[in-house]
């Protein structure tokens, strides 16, 4: 799995701000499409603790929701924080 999720509504412009941001840093991430999956937003519900979307987790770390990812950015934790999640680990 990728070190970034994002829990995501295809119609949800929250969801497409915050991906992208995330295409703008050059950030790879898999979508997790909970619209038509209730399993999925159920997990959703779970690790976030939120039932809104978009949830983003980076190297398993929720960070939030939209505006929380553009706070890191504003802030300028969002590189350092995507730059750990992309490291290699070692063998």
């Amino acid at each position: 799995m990728p070190d970034v999720v994002v829990y995501m509504k295809p119609t949800c412009p929250y969801s497409r701000q915050a991906m992208d941001l995330l295409k703008e840093k050059g950030c790879p991430f898999q979508k997790v499409n909970v619209a038509t999956d209730d399993a999925r937003h159920e997990e959703m519900k779970e690790r976030s603790g939120r039932h809104t979307v978009p949830q983003i987790f980076i190297a398993g770390r929720h960070v939030g929701g939209c505006d929380d990812l553009y706070a890191l950015e504003e802030r300028g934790e969002l590189d350092a924080l995507l730059s750990s999640a992309q490291a290699p680990t070692a063998p």
